[in-house]
């Protein structure tokens, strides 16, 4: 999932909202009585199955994912919830109506760094931080999985009578491959009323488009004795805002350590380390992953560490490494909105800025590769936004005598969903259980499957105001949001299926 939170406005109230029924009021706080250690035992169970993509291996042959599968299986037929496989997708179901209420969710995971983790992130951590739940998936998006298996656990038990059949789907390949949700889609009916719980709260009306812009630097030997980079190189995957970079100094003098150091001091927000090897010197950069679509909630180690390479007296030769550097600092910088690259920069009233984040630096045989993932609003067409991004990238390497290319970029487009009869009900549900009045809808930065199914917003999991841990090398979700949400999917599901 992937998004950037960009407006919302409400009012606080230790007065319920009224809009809710007694009757979905009363399950609600019955499933969390009644199933709240239940639903902890079943996130701590799904969160056991590595289900990052393998490149090269369809979802129905990674064996992680068939037991994956196997496992939601058995746990949905234990509460006596119907489930169908059709390969990427599964369908968790309760009740026989003809209308259905369709929750969208996805069982993959984005990829993980062990060594940042205190536990394994494939075990519920419960201990090492009280009250909070952490693992890969406690909220993006197992954990919302397992607070939908148990709303339709206590909803069956009421013996309510549904007019709408809810099916759980859970895709997996929601980080990865939209392709095979596209294709199931084209063959299968799809409920006439969706929600996506894969986002925030109040409801997701918008959601920015995800792009990926991609630049190439060659790679030049440096036969002069004067210091320049030679490597640099940062960033996990496209969708984080990248936690580590280390860059490497060939001849460096004691001139351009003394000077580096004294800039990297000034810089409180990272987490600097000196390596001096006679004239080679490596500086590793620690800043904080965040979800890419919340880049203000990380610290960008790449820009950070290009930044304090951007000494007045240093020129760094245009050898690959230095050009990116260059590059980095000339057109990006410490800014998250692109606003030093060209005229690419542009913003909506509701969605909100565009981000522009560096988040992986790849390592080629002949050049160095910088990836720069971007959440673009309405307002720009894409042919726009390509034309500015080449301009831009044109001029500078003019500029500079760089001997660089683009590679192909991607530009997603943004959407907005204005037709959802089901949002002032969920609003409705938002104010009661949080006390929350006059919540509106929001925009976020792009990328749920929200966009594929009929009339369908997002509801949840994650609060307005709190960070987003989704992507990061901390993720969690705390035992009081884990059971609030419990009780507003109950209602939602009531209120939108009875």
């Amino acid at each position: 999932m992937t998004f950037y939170f960009t407006a919302l406005f409400i009012s606080f109230s230790s007065q319920a909202n009224t809009a809710v029924s007694p009757l979905a009021n009363n399950t609600a706080e019955y499933a969390v009585e009644r199933y709240s250690n239940d639903m902890i035992d079943s996130l701590a169970e799904l969160v056991t199955f590595n289900t990052v993509a393998i490149d090269g291996v369809k979802s129905t042959d990674n064996p992680v994912h068939i037991a994956f599968k196997a496992a939601l299986k058995r746990q949905a037929e234990q509460l006596g919830l119907d489930y169908s496989d059709h390969g990427y997708v599964v369908i968790i179901g309760l009740g026989n109506s003809k209308e259905r209420l369709g929750v969208i969710t996805h069982g993959d995971i984005q990829p993980v760094d062990k060594s940042k983790w205190q536990k394994s992130p494939f075990e519920l951590d419960k201990t090492s931080e009280p009250g909070k739940l952490i693992a890969r998936g406690t909220e993006d998006d197992k954990g919302p999985i397992s607070t939908a298996l148990y709303a339709m656990k206590a909803i069956q038990d009421k013996g309510i009578k549904l007019n709408k059949r809810i099916e759980l789907y859970v895709y997996m390949a929601e980080e990865s491959d939209w392709g095979p949700l596209e294709e199931f889609i084209k063959h299968n009916s799809l409920p006439q009323t969706n929600i996506t719980i894969d986002a925030e709260y109040p409801v997701v009306t918008a959601e920015k488009g995800w792009g990926l812009l991609k630049f190439a630097f060659e790679k030049k030997s440096i036969k002069e004795k004067t210091p320049y980079i030679s490597n640099f190189k940062g960033g996990f995957f496209a969708s984080q805002i990248p936690e580590d970079a280390k860059m490497v100094i060939k001849n460096a003098t004691n001139d351009v350590v003394r000077t580096l150091r004294a800039v990297a001091q000034l810089d409180t927000e990272v987490d600097y380390k000196f390596d001096i090897n006679s004239t080679e010197l490596t500086i590793t950069a620690r800043g904080k992953s965040a979800h890419s679509s919340k880049p203000q909630e990380g610290i960008n180690a790449i820009t950070h560490l290009a930044k304090i390479a951007h000494v007045d007296g240093i020129k760094w030769p245009n050898n690959g490494a230095g050009s990116l550097v260059n590059f980095i600092n000339a057109n990006i910088g410490l800014g998250l909105e692109g606003k030093l690259f060209g005229n690419i920069a542009y913003s909506d009233d509701f969605m909100g800025p565009m981000t522009v984040s560096p988040t992986v630096i790849k390592q080629q045989e002949k050049s160095i590769d910088v990836h720069i993932n971007i959440r673009r609003p309405r307002g720009k067409s894409k042919e726009q936004l390509l034309r500015e991004v080449n301009a831009a990238f044109n001029q500078w390497q003019q500029e500079h005598q760089v001997a660089a290319t683009q590679l192909e970029h991607y530009v997603g487009n943004p959407f907005i969903q204005d037709n959802a009869p089901q949002t002032q009900t969920l609003l409705d549900v938002f104010s009661h259980f949080t006390g929350i009045k006059d919540a509106k809808p929001i925009a976020i930065g792009g990328g749920t499957n929200s966009r594929l199914f009929p009339t369908a917003v997002s509801f949840g999991p994650s609060m307005p105001g709190k960070a987003y841990s989704g992507h990061s090398e901390h993720e969690f979700i705390t035992v009081e949001q884990f059971k609030l949400n419990l009780k507003m999917y109950t209602a939602a599901f009531i209120e939108l299926a009875k």
